[in-house]
């Protein structure tokens, strides 16, 4: 599985296409050893057909709970990256509100913490820089909550416990996000599926070499299918590879959110 993931995090194209070769060739094996099994009987025994049947059938199962596994996967990311930007939001609006200067010192903070946190949805699989924006990402913390902790020494308020409460509610947010970005398809149903798919098509192949009727173009289509299928799961499951990325969108609103500070409007006159 090892050497699938590199190949996978090096091109999902490559892995595309390698998995359709050996789809491919999984097929065409079976294929030969079905017409040399023929040649040596009159009739081919029905019972094949309702074995591969049965197997390819099994197989559709397995792609359905691949899939709703890593639809799941993908959904978690997209809902813990809104839960934290939205945290940072409400930290960044208590810190300007609490009328203390460390709530500045706080609310410019926060937004380098944003600046980070879209870095580390935007880092590549197995790039260093995802261990170096953690750090980063552990030390701002540490300073946002001394600057914190000294507000509360001074005043013990119930707007300063808010500010408290909006910040640890961010690092948590913060700590599921990296979690979230963690999770992988198991290597066991990775590798059932994978397994399944060869050797669903090596018993098509061989019922095909049975009956001599060899359908290669069909078989290709099929194949061709079943790639694309298993080659959009693994996108899903996986958080830094190909296309289906969970967007930083939220944290740039967030960043929006922060231009121009938050301006005190005066009374208005009374009537």
């Amino acid at each position: 599985m090892t050497l699938l993931a590199t190949v996978a995090a090096w091109s999902l194209l490559g892995f595309g296409l390698l998995l359709f070769a050996l789809q491919l060739g999984a097929h065409e094996l079976g294929y030969q050893s079905g017409r040399w099994w023929a040649a040596r009987r009159e009739t081919p025994s029905d019972s094949v057909g309702v074995v591969v049947g049965g197997m390819l059938g099994l197989l559709a199962f397995v792609l359905a709970l691949t899939l709703s596994f890593a639809n799941s996967s993908f959904s978690e990311r997209r809902a813990e990256t809104l839960a934290e930007a939205n945290a940072i939001g409400t930290a960044w609006l208590r810190a300007n509100a609490i009328g203390h200067p460390r709530g500045g010192e706080i609310a410019r903070l926060l937004e380098q913490y944003t600046h980070l946190r879209i870095d580390f949805i935007r880092a590549e699989s197995g790039s260093p820089e995802i261990d170096d924006l953690n750090r980063r990402t552990n030390a701002l913390q540490t300073e946002i909550w001394g600057h914190a902790s000294a507000i509360v020494r001074e005043r013990t308020d119930p707007v300063a416990a808010s500010l408290m409460a909006a910040l640890n509610d961010t690092f948590d947010m913060t700590t599921a996000t990296r979690f979230a970005y963690t999770l992988r398809l198991p290597p066991q149903l990775a590798w059932l599926l994978l397994g399944m798919a060869l050797i669903s098509m090596a018993a098509l192949g061989y019922q095909m070499g049975l009956r001599r009727s060899p359908s290669h173009a069909l078989a290709a289509l099929l194949t061709l299918m079943w790639t694309v299928v298993i080659v959009d799961i693994l996108d899903l499951a996986t958080p830094r590879i190909g296309a289906l990325r969970t967007s930083t969108a939220v944290y740039e609103w967030t960043l929006q959110g922060f231009q121009g500070g938050t301006p005190i409007p005066p009374l208005p006159n009374p009537r």
